[in-house]
């Protein structure tokens, strides 16, 4: 066969399941849309971002660091780890940490998916779940939706021989909803032994804060073997460009992760900022006493123009616009504002908004309102 004339396509070499999939969709950068329209004074509440940045604490602690930037980072990560092992009060060997949290859900699956296997996730959940799913090739199993949220019964119904994990995101992204804490240890605990349960608290801290009958899936894992609970510092820790994130597990998860991690996945600059960050207990205070007021903020905006919103337990809102919200979107770009359409979560309608500062989110609301009323 000439190859020159009968070249094999890159699509036949690739994975089925990879084939599948479609890049996910981050929020859209600033200096692109800046690029885009020649627009200046652009915010961006599309990401969920701490409006407050990290902390001094953190600038001070990645200045110290960067004489060291020409050496390897602890390939271990053992300063972090046995600082969350304090927070937490579990053992070193239960914690791995992560190039974001999305690291670990990859490795997890990576680790303990096969191409036989389904995995099980729902509705309007985080798209990195179908993508680490389909990576392997495993079956997604997508469980309708309960007021936005997990449906837990119904997850629980959707497994089979065959589920080697559940995804469960409390808070849930895009939507905010959260489980009650009763609802979550019977979950848990009624999962069956072959199931690996992910409980992804991304939004822990918002969630603590927000939500009266939280409570966090790390209480249950010395009753939970199959347990793995992840957590980041993007959100409230205001480290989203550094990437860190991490896990708590029963040790013998620890140990398949750390052997299909990566080396060096974890840089130093960002686990000395966690480490700063964990420190610096007034900053994660006011970042959460912010968030709280911008959610007022936007609740009152809603009422005034007659829009409803699911209610949330993160940073970020929901809001119903009434028609295509990815063409409100587009006609807030035009007007310096990015927020988040996720007509690609099954929710045509819906615009996502992270709460910014008390002037991001006037100014957000502000050409909303002309945007709907034009």
């Amino acid at each position: 066969m000439n190859s020159k004339t009968h070249r094999m396509a890159i699509a036949d070499l690739a994975l089925p399941g990879v084939c599948g999939l479609h890049p996910y969709e981050p929020g859209k950068p600033v200096d692109e849309l800046e690029r885009e329209l020649g627009l200046s004074n652009i915010i961006k509440l599309a990401s969920n971002e701490n409006p407050l940045g990290p902390s001094l604490k953190v600038t001070e602690a990645i200045t110290n660091e960067l004489s060291e930037l020409s050496r390897y980072p602890d390939g271990n990560g053992f300063a972090l780890k046995q600082v969350l092992a304090d927070k937490h009060s579990v053992s070193i060997e239960q914690v791995t940490i992560g190039n974001g949290s999305n690291d670990i859900l990859e490795l997890l699956t990576r680790a303990f998916v096969s191409p036989e296997n389904e995995v099980v996730f729902s509705q309007h959940a985080f798209a990195v779940y179908p993508i680490v799913t389909q990576a392997v090739g495993a079956k997604a199993v997508v469980v309708p939706a309960k007021d936005w949220g997990n449906d837990l019964d119904a997850m629980l119904a959707a497994m089979t021989d065959k589920t080697r994990v559940v995804f469960v995101a409390n808070p849930n992204n895009p939507t905010g909803t959260c489980i009650a804490k009763n609802a979550l240890k019977d979950f848990i605990n009624a999962v069956p032994d072959h199931v690996i349960v992910v409980i992804d608290e991304a939004y822990f801290e918002y969630a603590q804060d927000l939500f009266p009958d939280f409570e966090s899936a790390e209480h249950y894992l010395s009753q939970a073997p199959n347990l793995i609970v992840t957590r980041t510092f993007s959100k409230a820790y205001g480290l989203a460009a550094l990437r860190i994130g991490y896990s708590l597990s029963s040790v013998e998860i620890t140990d398949f992760l750390n052997r299909v991690r990566q080396p060096f996945n974890v840089n130093s600059l960002a686990m000395a900022a966690a480490i700063a960050a964990l420190d610096d207990v007034q900053h994660l205070a006011d970042s959460l006493s912010l968030n709280r007021s911008g959610l007022e903020q936007y609740h009152q905006a809603c009422i005034e123009l007659g829009l409803e919103w699911i209610p949330t337990s993160a940073n970020f809102i929901c809001i119903n616009v009434k028609q295509n919200g990815r063409d409100v979107f587009d006609k807030l770009l035009h007007k310096g504002v990015i927020v988040r359409p996720v007509d690609n979560y099954e929710m045509p309608e819906f615009i996502r908004v992270t709460v910014g500062s008390e002037v991001e989110n006037q100014r957000c609301i502000d050409a909303l309102t002309e945007v709907l009323q034009s």
